[in-house]
């Protein structure tokens, strides 16, 4: 059984690494979903997930970055009050008993995105409103800290519901939004002592998977169906973690 765990963990880390990373995101809802299957405790799931962002992210940031597929004008207003929020949501103990339906409704509302996401159209693109950015940016900075998320999932599809973005500059800025309030919510967390001691092998996974999702995304390749099918996995993982709450 252990081994089929370590197995399952492999696959599906590395398959949301690959997936997440092509629409510049750093595959925390789905390495929440993969560790809420495995049985992982609250405690791994937080750092781990961040800390797997990170990698991911970094990554992603650079090749987006790298074809020209981001906007700072759009960017600072959300990472300005993000950032702070991610490190004081990383500083609260958030109890299992709220964690996992915390996640598990984070988690739906990822698959949610990811089944739309593969149908989303462009929309007219229109002039970012300041005050609403920074609402919702130090929401998605609390949140990214206290469930490990790392809040793309929340932002992408509000930049471009919004028309604040175009779908390749909303990639490369959801990349780098990941990278800093991920950072943020370690370093609120602080104690990294529970990460499993299998993280090395996960990193280095993700690492390699993470690098070649953002190549291809950064070609503006889109994967509808293995989108759809991954969102099945966030809804039964999400499923999980609201019933055994």
């Amino acid at each position: 059984m252990e081994i089929q765990t370590d197995l399952l963990l492999l696959v599906g880390l590395g398959a949301a690494a690959f997936l997440y990373s092509s629409v510049g995101h750093g595959g925390a809802s789905g390495y929440l979903a993969v560790m809420a299957i495995a049985g992982l405790s609250p405690d791994t799931m937080k750092p781990t997930a961040l800390a797997l962002n990170v990698v991911v992210a970094s990554i992603g940031s650079w090749k987006y970055l790298r074809a020209g597929a981001f906007d700072w004008k759009v960017f600072w207003p959300f990472a300005v009050v993000s950032i702070p929020m991610a490190y004081v949501g990383g500083t609260l103990h958030v109890s299992a008993e709220l964690f996992k339906p915390l996640v598990g409704v984070a988690l739906l509302f990822a698959a949610w995105r990811m089944f739309l996401s593969s149908r989303q159209t462009e929309v007219a693109r229109r002039e970012l409103k300041l005050l609403p950015a920074l609402a919702a940016g130090a929401g998605m900075g609390l949140l990214a800290g206290m469930t490990g998320v790392g809040g793309g999932i929340f932002l992408s599809p509000l930049l471009l519901v919004m028309g604040w973005a175009g779908t390749r500059e909303t990639s490369g800025i959801a990349a780098l939004f990941i990278l800093v309030n991920s950072l943020a919510g370690l370093a609120g967390i602080g104690d990294l002592s529970s990460l499993p001691e299998s993280f090395p092998i996960w990193a280095g996974l993700v690492a390699v998977l993470g690098w070649l999702g953002a190549e291809f995304g950064s070609r503006r390749l889109r994967l509808p169906v293995i989108r759809n099918l991954l969102a099945v996995v966030l809804v039964l993982a999400g499923v999980k973690m609201v019933l055994t709450a």
